[in-house]
């Protein structure tokens, strides 16, 4: 659920850590009037696809995802995998690229001030693009989308585009603010629902399970058919989450104008901080949402659960951020860097054909192997999957700038097709 396009050119030269490692590359395949790119930013990117892949992957393989109904037959070691992923990655790496989308946008202002084109237009056709390309995805491939959400709440940025780095701060905490406070309301209010009444609602969860596993096992029609009946249910979601994402853009936005992730050296002790803190805050709650979504607790806690996790979740998110930060200034770090950064610069390319082959395997376009995996062995299949893009994306990257969906929402953005020197000139390697 990724913010991808036109997001990585940032007027620096490279330093020391992953900079310096990564600074002869980008030297050598930047066009000379096109600044160099944020080699942190791009990591942190190829980062986040991780996280996204194991979240949508358990998503997209059965009907009991993180978060949702117990699935009875499951195994011990599949129900201890689903946990870890729902306690380390459930609601903190699409708040980690919302985070990065409001900073690219920053980005992608000073791109057309130096072009000295009018940035709205440009914005809003990127917009319309990714709104496209997000409802192509959720009817096709996958209805968890996030494309739709970010295009639709991207435009509170463009209106805000001029704002003070206090400003976007302060609006920053008082969204999170208020969408933590009504969220926290829904989840006490739900302790004062009987055992029975909860277990009564995941029964009828649980029973319109058979109707879906079938859509998903018949053939392309059905598996259309069946993200079209789901659409409704999940844009009922995004309000709920839409506070978080629009707190996590507006905290980007803020970093951005600071320029916050250039040069991060200067900010070292604050980054620890932030980590500790956050770490502090977020595994609790974390913990407490994956007991909870397990059964352990009782059905009367399977709602509070996921909306502390969802409270809380921004701390953990902001921990990641720290810590890779920080992890990318050993030399360890940097190497890691340079596996993660080509995967971060076509993270939509990478976001979309993720969707793509886990629909080959689990739906009728392919294997249909839907509801017929445990967890363990499906996030085995997504590690594999990581592993396989880390590669092509550092094939691809080193013969050109952008992937092909980048190249392509580029084109939309600006109402032309991009020049040559728009790519990158590297030799094969």
């Amino acid at each position: 659920m990724p913010a991808t396009a036109e997001h990585a050119d940032a007027e620096r030269p490279a330093a020391k850590g992953v900079q310096g490692a990564q600074g002869a590359e980008v030297a050598e395949g930047a066009a000379p009037d096109r600044p160099a790119r944020i080699p942190e930013v791009d990591a942190l990117r190829g980062f986040a696809l991780l996280g996204i892949l194991l979240v949508n992957a358990l998503m997209m393989a059965s009907p009991y995802g993180p978060g949702g109904a117990v699935d009875p037959d499951a195994s011990a070691l599949d129900r201890t995998v689903e946990g870890a992923v729902q306690a380390l990655a459930v609601g903190k790496f699409y708040l980690l690229f919302s985070f990065l989308f409001g900073y690219s946008f920053t980005l992608q202002q000073a791109s057309a001030a130096r072009e000295g084109a009018s940035p709205v237009p440009r914005m809003l056709r990127r917009t319309l693009g990714l709104f496209v390309l997000g409802a192509l995805h959720a009817v096709l491939l996958y209805t968890g989308d996030i494309l739709m959400t970010y295009a639709l709440i991207g435009l509170v940025l463009i209106a805000a585009r001029n704002c003070s780095p206090r400003t976007a701060l302060r609006a920053a905490r008082t969204v999170y603010g208020c969408a933590s406070a009504l969220l926290l309301l829904l989840g006490l209010a739900s302790l004062f629902v009987s055992d029975a009444e909860s277990a009564g609602m995941d029964e009828e969860l649980t029973a319109g399970f058979a109707g879906l596993v079938a859509d998903y096992r018949g053939d392309a029609a059905s598996v259309v058919s069946a993200n079209l009946g789901q659409l409704p249910d999940v844009l009922l979601a995004v309000p709920l989450m839409g506070g978080f994402v629009l707190a996590a853009f507006l905290t980007g936005l803020y970093c951005g104008k600071l320029r916050l992730l250039d040069g991060t050296g200067r900010h070292t002790a604050r980054m620890r901080r932030i980590c500790l803190l956050g770490a502090a805050v977020g595994l609790p709650g974390s913990l407490f949402m994956a007991l909870a979504g397990s059964g352990v607790l009782g059905p009367r806690w399977t709602l509070l659960g996921p909306v502390v996790g969802m409270v809380t979740a921004p701390a953990l998110t902001a921990a990641y951020v720290c810590g890779m930060l920080l992890f990318m200034k050993t030399a360890r770090g940097a190497r890691t860097a340079l596996l993660l950064a080509p995967a971060g610069r076509m993270a939509l390319t990478n976001y979309l054909s993720q969707s793509l082959v886990m629909a080959l395997v689990f739906t009728a376009y392919g294997l249909a192997l839907y509801d017929r995996l445990g967890a363990a062995p499906v996030i085995l299949g997504a590690l594999a999957l990581y592993g396989t893009q880390l590669a092509l994306s550092a094939r691809l990257m080193g013969r050109h700038r952008y992937g092909p969906v980048e190249w392509l929402l580029r084109a939309v953005t600006l109402a032309r097709l991009p020049r040559d020197r728009d790519r990158t000139t590297t030799a094969p390697r």
